[in-house]
């Protein structure tokens, strides 16, 4: 069997953080420029003590209410860095707050790329036989490790989860893949704290840190290769794709990608402005929005390509039903 996207939901958290806001904390910092960079107005902002299992768990209610019976799933994939707990396994948890029963239940620490790599995972349980459907849920929350008056950080990231109804299907609608990593890269994106590395009470040790121009450049050099990779593998053009959907890192690395690789603007979909970064839930929930905007109709060819922290890269070519 092959395995397809049945059903997308997604989960925002209530707070709202607009450049103004930015500016309260930075007064000295100039919003029109972060603007004009950035792309983004707004983010989501998870509350105090509201963890990433907290809004999975709201996005997989969605689902569940939408979609998918819970005494049928046979899988639940977390893709998170922001973990309830070092241990045990947040999926796990995720399990038994559904009210799932005995299911496959696991985590994948990724950031950027961390939904494609769940989705190769997803339809590899399907298609070995392991799993005739489940759920994909990718959510974190980054803005708990980010500093206050963190200028490369701040204006860019954003809470949020994804959930994803992957099924069972007779039709070969996802695939080929293309995936990667360079981990000499581990330190250009990274919280240095860890309990087995750093004492976890070090303030600075705890916060998210980013080499903007590094991982900048890891894109740009990364990104189109990636993608001409995955067209000759399923043997296909760049005029042969409807729609582009990638990472929504920010306007500056989407419009430079865009120019890079020569793409048709009006076939790159981007919704980075009112949600911000919401690490590996920006595909997601970019899809769900090009579904709802009649972006995406039956039989459309979608490429979707994530990018980041690992560095780790992933890509692949969805057949839309």
């Amino acid at each position: 069997m092959k395995a397809s996207i049945k059903r997308i939901e997604y989960f925002l958290p209530e707070k709202k953080e607009n450049n103004e806001d930015l500016k309260v904390d930075n007064p000295d910092w100039r919003i029109e420029d972060i603007e004009k960079k950035t792309g983004i107005t707004n983010r989501r902002i998870s509350s105090k003590g509201q963890t990433a299992v907290d809004l999975a768990e709201e996005a997989c209610k969605k689902l569940i209410n939408s979609s998918i019976n819970p005494q049928d799933i046979d899988f639940i994939i977390l893709v998170t860095q922001s973990p309830e707990y070092p241990l045990p396994t947040s999926a796990c948890v995720l399990q038994d707050r559904l009210d799932v029963p005995s299911c496959i239940a696991f985590d994948i620490n990724l950031g950027c790329s961390g939904f494609i790599y769940g989705l190769a995972v997803s339809s590899s349980l399907i298609s070995s036989g392991l799993a005739q459907q489940g759920i994909l849920v990718c959510s974190d929350t980054y803005t708990k490790y980010i500093d206050k008056n963190d200028r490369t950080c701040r204006p860019l990231f954003s809470d949020a989860s994804a959930a994803v109804h992957i099924s069972a299907t007779k039709d070969d609608s996802i695939g080929p893949f293309e995936l990667g990593s360079d981990g000499s890269g581990f330190d250009k994106l990274i919280v240095p704290s860890s309990d087995s590395k750093l004492p976890s009470d070090n303030a600075i040790a705890n916060r998210l840190y980013m080499s903007g121009p590094d991982v900048f450049m890891f894109t740009m050099n990364m990104v189109p290769k990636a993608v001409n990779s995955l067209l000759r593998k399923a043997n296909k053009n760049i005029s042969d794709i409807d729609l582009f959907v990638f990472h929504q890192a920010s306007k500056l690395v989407i419009d430079s990608i865009i120019r890079h690789l020569e793409l048709p603007e009006d076939k790159v979909f981007t919704n980075y402005r009112y949600i911000g970064n919401t690490v590996s839930a920006t595909i997601p929930i970019a899809l769900n929005d090009a579904i709802k905007e009649n972006r995406i109709n039956s039989g459309d060819l979608i490429m979707l390509v994530g990018f980041g922290v690992g560095y780790s890269w992933g890509g692949v070519l969805v057949k839309w039903q």
